[in-house]
């Protein structure tokens, strides 16, 4: 029997009114149980930096797992009577949300780059394999899997408070200079750690079975940025994730540099040379990597170019030098149209 078109809003209306309700009953428990748990804290969290909207089990919970929680999982994936900090739900929803957050900043700053920046006559030379950017794609997507295995293992340690991570500027004993020293700290440790980590990864011991991978994408695009193998890719990013465990380090700003750190390896990768001319000899470049590229021993660091000129692997760009990859494509596509 076909319903009048009445009919079927109204019960649509009623099927969305009934979703909404279960929704702020399982809202109202969550509440109810956080209120038994911090006596102390109103409703949407104390204003106490001890107790608040970023606490769970007495320890700093991480801020995207209590958005996630508070948004959606606990409204509407989970069962109200599994407890929000329950070791086991806060390692599965770690999971979800780390796998997907750092595949959609991978495929979404990839594709933005590739379409708006990467200059697609590069594809044209002959170092450009056939297939590249689906093959770039697949080992991607197939490695951050496998790597959100054991970067959600530092993340719940984390979120246990074992880390140095805080949430308040108060807590911070320079205030807003610590935060900015913190940076500067972070930004230091991580170029100097992946640089060594880098270098060890081109060792003939090793080089075959882990790193060679990335290096078959002689002229990347900004989808090679994490194509690696899973085991290359977490250990280059080992040392963001043990920073806070050394150093104190605010949690907005760990979250930013996260992001700023996919950002930048993508940036490299996506063959746009241009850097402000006093900072060529200081910045390490997309110029800088694809020299790496093509050349296998130089230029390994990752924002700077400190300690590729104190371990002798520093590069001048053969880009810079009129000799890179934009030059021998320009020769070919001239020595193509003279002989038409």
């Amino acid at each position: 029997m076909c319903l009048s078109r009445s009919t079927r809003s109204r019960k649509w209306a009623i099927t969305k009114k009934f979703v909404r309700t279960a929704s702020r009953m399982k809202r109202r428990r969550r509440r109810r149980r956080r209120r038994e748990r911090f006596p102390d804290s109103d409703d949407e969290g104390s204003h106490n930096p001890d107790i608040g909207p970023w606490s769970y089990a007495a320890c700093a919970m991480d801020h995207v797992l209590y958005t996630a929680d508070h948004y959606v999982l606990t409204p509407y994936v989970y069962p109200a009577s599994w407890p929000e900090d329950e070791a086991l739900r806060q390692i599965i929803s770690l999971w979800v949300v780390t796998t997907m957050g750092a595949e959609l900043l991978y495929l979404g700053f990839a594709a933005l780059n590739f379409y708006a920046v990467f200059d697609h006559k590069l594809m044209k030379h002959p170092q450009f394999i056939k297939n590249q950017v689906r093959q770039e794609i697949q080992l991607g997507v197939t490695s951050i899997f496998w790597m959100s295995f054991p970067t959600v293992a530092l993340f719940f340690w984390e979120i246990k408070g074992h880390s140095k991570l805080y949430d308040h500027i108060s807590e911070s004993s320079l205030g807003w200079a610590g935060v900015i020293l913190s940076i500067a700290g972070f930004l230091f440790f991580t170029d100097m750690c992946i640089y060594w980590i880098h270098r060890w990864m081109h060792h003939k011991l090793i080089y075959k079975y882990l790193h060679k991978q990335h290096h078959i994408f002689k002229i990347p695009t900004p989808f090679a940025s994490h194509a690696f193998h899973p085991l290359d890719g977490f250990l280059q990013s080992l040392p963001y994730h043990v920073y806070p465990f050394i150093f104190p380090l605010h949690k907005v700003v760990y979250l930013s540099l996260f992001v700023f750190v996919n950002f930048w390896t993508i940036s490299i990768h996506d063959g746009d040379y241009r850097i402000p001319g006093p900072l060529i000899c200081l910045i390490n470049g997309a110029a800088h990597h694809v020299d790496h590229h093509l050349h296998f021993i130089y230029n390994y660091g990752q924002y700077f170019t400190l300690w590729d000129r104190l371990g002798g692997s520093y590069r001048h760009p053969s880009a810079l030098l009129g000799d890179g990859s934009h030059d021998h494509v320009r020769k070919l596509m001239a020595e193509a149209a003279k002989t038409k």
